[in-house]
């Protein structure tokens, strides 16, 4: 693994850390992911919230 990839890939695992902080502490976020029935749609309600979770750490 490249020095750049493991970068991406720390900030990937720090964000998806941050989030699940933040559905722990809201019933109505945990239910809006919850209620996601593809990645897409938590890429994209991830984003919404301010967490990029989308770029794979390998590509690019």
């Amino acid at each position: 693994m490249s020095e750049q990839d493991l970068q991406k890939f720390i900030k990937k695992v720090n964000s998806l850390k941050k989030m699940i902080e933040s559905i722990e502490k809201s019933a109505e976020r945990k239910e809006r992911l919850a209620s996601c029935s593809n990645h897409q749609e938590v890429v994209d309600l991830a984003k919404s919230w301010g967490f990029e979770i989308g770029e794979r750490w390998g590509e690019k």
